[in-house]
């Protein structure tokens, strides 16, 4: 039987390496894609794209070279993102677009370009990294938080279009998850002034489990999401996985 095989953006970052290596134990073959080095330890038999999916002509050479090494994709993953805390009033427009170009339009891009490769094995699916952010937010991080939500809503229309191609389109929302992205931005305030470890410490006493997520946690359900046997009979959806932060009450 033929391996299956993944393209997932994002790669070298925290969630995005835990979800490359996770998929490759199942023996995937896995096409990942970044703006930086993946390093010396990608999986054999795969394929590393360095290139920056914000940018449209990048992501039209990622796909060229994808159809280069593969006739088929079982599954997407759109992972990349950019996260820029700051106050609405102080956001530029040249962030606004910057955030937008790299957490919304690559995933229109990305999907336009993957369709023929995931509908050449008879459908495949697409998984939609999100955040709690899409549902419910904080200060300073607006952009972010709105190209989330939009991602969301991006989510139900591609599976709502797909569907005849048996592309099954999901979204997975991740709360706190100790990666470079969430260490950068324990400044906004909101967990404490003091060191980092302190202000993690802070952050997962908010949470319902009493504890920061792991990237490993976050590819797991990537990969349930992704497989056609766990998780046949989803599509459209927003898998919140948060370790029950969104479940509590602010007022508590």
């Amino acid at each position: 039987m033929t391996n299956k095989t993944l393209l997932i953006t994002g790669a070298s970052g925290g969630i995005g390496r835990a979800t490359v290596h996770l998929f490759a134990s199942k023996d995937w073959r896995v096409i990942g894609v970044d703006r930086v080095s993946f390093g010396e330890n990608f999986p054999a038999g795969g394929l590393f794209i360095q290139a920056d999916i914000s940018r449209g002509d990048e992501m039209e050479s990622i796909f060229t070279q994808a159809q280069e090494f593969t006739d088929s994709l079982d599954a997407l993953v759109n992972n990349a993102a950019l996260q820029i805390a700051k106050p609405i009033l102080e956001t530029s427009v040249e962030e606004w677009d910057a955030v937008m170009a790299a957490n919304l339009r690559s995933v229109f891009l990305g999907v336009k370009f993957a369709h023929p490769l995931l509908k050449a094995r008879n459908g495949g699916a697409v998984v939609n990294v999100s955040s709690v952010h899409a549902i419910q937010t904080s200060a300073n991080i607006a952009a972010y938080a709105a190209s989330k939500g939009g991602l969301l809503a991006l989510t139900r229309a591609m599976a709502v279009e797909f569907a005849p191609d048996e592309i099954r389109v999901n979204a997975i929302l991740p709360g706190a998850v100790d990666t470079q992205m969430l260490r950068d931005g324990l400044g906004r305030g909101h967990v404490g002034d003091g060191d980092v470890q302190s202000r993690l410490e802070n952050l997962a006493r908010k949470t319902v489990s009493g504890k920061v997520g792991t990237p490993e946690e976050i590819a797991s359900a990537i990969y349930f999401l992704a497989d056609g046997e766990q998780s046949s009979f989803m599509t459209g959806q927003a898998l919140v996985v948060d370790g029950g932060a969104t479940a509590r009450l602010s007022t508590e």
